[in-house]
């Protein structure tokens, strides 16, 4: 592992230095153990604790296959898949992986006792499989995390919409959270010069969510003008769904739960912000029963900052918190798009003002190929910037993901693989002080 490390720490390394570097038989990895699936069973959600389900193991190296890249992970991150994965919610992964493991001898390498998980990743192609020509060893890369197979036609449209289609690191084994880590090299896109590793493994999985669910045609497709409410707008996902607003000449109306995280949207630009903890929102009187009464509060006050006009876009993920919320105070005629649940899978809203006012609901998952392609391309373009606002150790990754489960972060938590520490990697400098102040905003409040 040393001799990869020293190769990168180089910068001058050729594709056949690393072509004749010999590969580990195993390497250190964040793993779950099938065995300890039960351990948080009779347990409240917020009571379950990533840090004694995530261990720091050993894990041998996986076999490489067609069309498959090696990566040597010089930093990953932490997204909330990493948070349902550990806490074994809503099912565990081990489910997905023995699911994988039956379609083909290929996919049987999946389904093993332990699960490394991790959707995000920067690093350096080291091998690389049968059929694969767009890429070769030294190769400085980040990955998304859609795995597809491609052998039905459903998904040659777009690629979400394959029946095989996964999440790497989520649905699938040998994730980013690793020194080493097996993708497909469909999965592959070119590392933004100007970041450091850990800044470059941030925005993969959190960015192409974004991108897909508020400017793609396949999501809200955003345009100018819109007035887009962003719930957790300083958040993993809201930070980019903020950048993307203003950056598209949208008006977000930024939701936070504090005054911290106000003032980082305001760093980024956006004006309209409402801090949810100070306004007193309770969107529930009691476990069953929504207050329309607060919907409506939230309504008025969104028109205050937009003179009077309702959101045309309302960016859902937190579920069933707010889903009432967000189908009543959208437009008529407007989009209501959601991409997760972590408040709550079970949504319940009053129809009526779904129906009567002609308002769509539109489900988004990840981002096909073009789609993270287009997000990280804005990324290197410095038009889109990291969230990245504290970096752990492959160690700290429990305490990592705990902090995101109790939602204690800013944007998005790093880890650092094999990157001995923080600051490597820029190879642009130049340009990269053109914009360090909005790279290291999520850093500095």
């Amino acid at each position: 592992m040393q001799q990869i490390l020293d190769a990168i720490l180089s910068n001058d390394a050729t594709s056949e230095d690393y072509a004749a570097i010999k590969l580990p038989e195993s390497y250190r990895a964040v793993t779950l153990h099938k065995d300890e699936e039960q351990m948080f069973a009779g347990l409240d959600s917020r009571d379950k604790d990533p840090r004694k389900s995530l261990h720091l193991d050993d894990v041998a190296l996986p076999e490489l296959g067609p069309g498959e890249a090696l990566v040597a992970v010089m930093a990953s991150a932490v997204n909330y898949n990493t948070v349902w994965s550990s806490i074994f919610e809503p099912v565990s992964t081990f489910n997905f992986l023995e699911r994988y493991g039956r379609l083909s001898p290929l996919t049987k390498r999946h389904d093993l006792p332990y699960h490394v998980v991790g959707s995000d990743l920067a690093g350096v192609v080291l091998r690389t499989g049968a059929g694969v020509n767009a890429w070769k060893p030294g190769d400085e890369v980040v990955a998304h995390c859609l795995s597809v197979e491609l052998e039905s036609p459903d998904g040659h449209n777009d690629t979400m919409m394959d029946p095989e289609q996964r999440i790497w690191g989520f649905e699938t084994n040998f994730g980013g959270l690793a020194q080493l880590a097996l993708v497909k090299t469909n999965q592959l896109l070119p590392k933004p010069k100007h970041l450091t590793w850990e800044e470059a493994a941030s925005p993969g999985l959190v960015n192409s969510t974004a991108y897909r669910q508020l400017v793609s045609r396949n999501g809200a497709g955003m345009k100018q003008g819109d007035n887009v409410l962003i719930w957790g707008a300083s958040g993993g996902l809201g930070s980019y769904a903020t950048q993307y607003a203003l950056a598209g000449g949208a008006t977000p109306i930024c939701v936070v739960s504090s005054a911290q995280k106000a003032e980082i949207c305001r760093a980024m630009g956006a004006e309209a912000i409402i801090d949810r903890s100070a306004e007193g929102y309770k969107f529930w009187k009691d476990e069953n029963t929504q207050d329309p009464r607060e919907w409506k509060r939230l309504g008025s006050k969104i028109r205050e900052f937009t003179g009077g006009e309702d959101v045309d876009i309302v960016f859902e993920h937190p579920g069933r918190e707010t889903f009432g919320a967000s189908v009543y105070v959208t437009r008529k005629g407007g989009t209501i798009v959601t991409c997760a649940s972590t408040s709550g899978y079970m949504h319940q809203y009053d129809n009526r003002y779904l129906w009567m006012s002609l308002k769509r609901i539109v489900g988004s998952h990840f981002a096909n190929y073009r789609e993270a392609f287009e997000a990280n391309r804005l990324i290197a373009k410095g038009k889109i910037h990291p969230t990245l606002s504290k970096v752990y150790s492959l160690e700290e990754t429990g305490q990592a993901a705990l902090d995101v489960h109790h939602n204690k972060h800013q944007g998005k938590v790093g880890v650092l693989c094999l990157a001995p520490e923080e600051g490597l990697g820029v190879r642009d400098e130049e340009f990269r002080a053109q914009h360090v102040d909005a790279i290291n905003r999520f850093r500095n409040v």
